[in-house]
């Protein structure tokens, strides 16, 4: 079985890459990939780029990931209300790969934080909408609200956050055992 996760934010210091490090940690015995979106940028997505240049290489290279993957786990980032502009990028360079959806038919198992109390809530409800039209499946979602209390030495402490968190790992992991992965 093969996981890759990454966050939806190009910070260096992104609390969502560190939701979803966290998240990859707890699959043990699997391949297992943490990506930066940061090493697959791309000049700001336009038709007529598309047109003179194609689809970049390193867009390519983030669409071969995904298409290597058995699952997907994503922390989307939020900014002002919606995906950071670096992800929707990203985002969008993919669904121009010819023949393919975005997620091409992957499980995937969605995630965001935020340091307020919203935990990432409205960027996570256009995520819920948006991908499984581009090919996700997603199996599940979980919001942290409160990071910087919620979070801390690379784990959840919230008691019952973590609970309904490793749950939630829990039940994926049973899915790809039930599927045969």
């Amino acid at each position: 079985m093969r996981v890759i996760a990454f966050a939806g934010s190009s910070s260096k210091n992104s609390i969502n890459k560190k939701l979803a490090g966290y998240a990859l940690s707890c699959f043990e015995d699997v391949d297992t990939e943490l990506l930066d979106i940061n090493n697959f940028e791309a000049p700001l997505y336009s038709i007529d780029r598309e047109k003179e240049f194609g689809v970049p290489a390193l867009i390519q290279a983030f669409g071969n990931k995904i298409d290597q993957a058995d699952l997907i786990l994503i922390s989307v980032a939020e900014h002002n209300g919606n995906y950071p502009a670096a992800f929707k990028n990203l985002y969008d360079w993919v669904s121009r790969i010819p023949e393919r959806k975005v997620f091409n038919n992957t499980p995937v198992f969605l995630m965001s934080t935020s340091p307020g109390a919203r935990g990432g809530a409205s960027s996570m409800e256009f995520a819920t909408n948006r991908f499984p039209r581009d090919g996700a499946k997603i199996l599940d979602t979980f919001s942290l609200p409160n990071f910087n209390d919620n979070f801390s030495d690379e784990r959840i402490i919230e008691n019952e956050l973590r609970a309904i968190f490793h749950n939630k790992i829990d039940t994926i992991k049973a899915y790809f055992i039930d599927a045969g992965v």
